[in-house]
């Protein structure tokens, strides 16, 4: 495993680190987690040199967690980095175009789920406390930037982030203008480089971590989809790859994978470009199944992408809007 620094936060962290929203299980999410592979999962993660675990407090609704805070037992010796999130008081995916900071963030809402995640976990300090969505109209309230600073000087965080909403990348950069975003979690894969025209550049430039989040777009980036597959109804996947986008990324999937030379899968060449980029300080795939684990992790091995081989990634390159289904 190879390891990047966060930022201004200073941490090294492994490159590869581990998305829990799939293992977490509960309402809203994904659909098919065992809550009896996952810590098996995890262990192994750690033992092949993860240390960076993003979960939140809605997957499993404090679950994922819960989990987190048992491998941190397990795991006494080992400096693992915990990353979470306090969830939108609305519970809104994004944000609406109205909602306001009271709507969404008002600080007794932050601090009371600060308060469940760190029971949640079992900690006394969090080291990256994020809110789950964002609009940047909220960048100079200063209500929100008081409860950071106090978290901060209480000792209760180390550092604070915000998780930009899909599609919206730039929707974050008045937010750096009050210096307290350490980290960025942005989603950003082949067919999402939009992070690349603005935010990475000024995330640069403020010394902020950028987490890539979604490196398989959902499963469109695994080669496992076909124009025939359907989710369950209680799997928010069914209203993702829903008649507007499914085929469309099947297409995409189908045309990326013939431009791979032999022998490199569609999520190795999905987290490779991904890690290709500087300013990526980590990127947090989904793991739910060992194999899963061991392949993705495989991929930090410090081979560069050839470069002909990344001009043909970027040209794979998928310009989308938020609309009602991509959530």
């Amino acid at each position: 495993m190879h390891y990047r620094t966060m930022g201004r936060l200073g941490w090294q962290v492994s490159e590869i680190g581990y998305g829990m929203w799939g293992i977490g299980g509960g309402p809203g999410g994904f659909t098919g987690w065992d809550y009896g592979t996952a810590p098996e999962c995890l262990d192994l993660a750690v033992e092949q040199g993860c240390t960076f675990f993003d979960t939140a407090w809605v997957y499993g609704r404090g679950v994922s967690e819960r989990m987190l805070g048992d491998l941190l037992r397990r795991h006494p010796g080992r400096r693992l980095r915990v990353a979470t999130k306090v969830p939108p008081l609305n519970r809104e995916w994004p944000p609406g175009p109205n909602d306001t900071l009271d709507d969404v963030f008002p600080p007794g809402h932050i601090r009371e789920y600060v308060r469940r995640s760190l029971e949640n976990l079992g900690v006394e300090r969090i080291d990256l406390l994020q809110f789950h969505v964002w609009e940047d109209r909220w960048a100079a309230d200063p209500r929100w930037q008081r409860a950071v600073e106090d978290l901060k000087s209480d000792g209760i965080i180390d550092g604070f982030g915000i998780s930009v909403n899909r599609w919206e990348p730039a929707n974050c950069l008045r937010a750096l203008d009050s210096g307290l975003v350490d980290a960025v979690q942005v989603i950003y894969n082949v067919f999402d480089q939009a992070p690349e025209d603005e935010l990475f550049d000024r995330a640069a430039q403020d010394d902020v971590a950028i987490i890539a989040r979604v490196p398989f777009d959902e499963g469109g980036l695994t080669g496992s989809l076909t124009r025939d597959s359907v989710f369950p109804e209680d799997d928010w996947r069914a209203v993702y790859f829903g008649p507007e986008n499914l085929g469309p990324t099947v297409d995409r999937a189908e045309a990326l994978a013939k431009a791979l030379p032999e022998g490199m899968s569609l999520p190795e060449a999905s987290l490779r470009f991904i890690l290709h980029h500087p300013a990526v300080a980590s990127v947090i795939p989904g793991m739910r199944k060992p194999h899963h684990v061991r392949a993705n992790l495989a991929v930090s091995d410090g081979n560069a992408l050839d470069g002909d081989l990344l001009r043909e990634l970027r040209a794979h390159r998928w310009d989308r809007v938020p609309t009602e289904w991509s959530m």
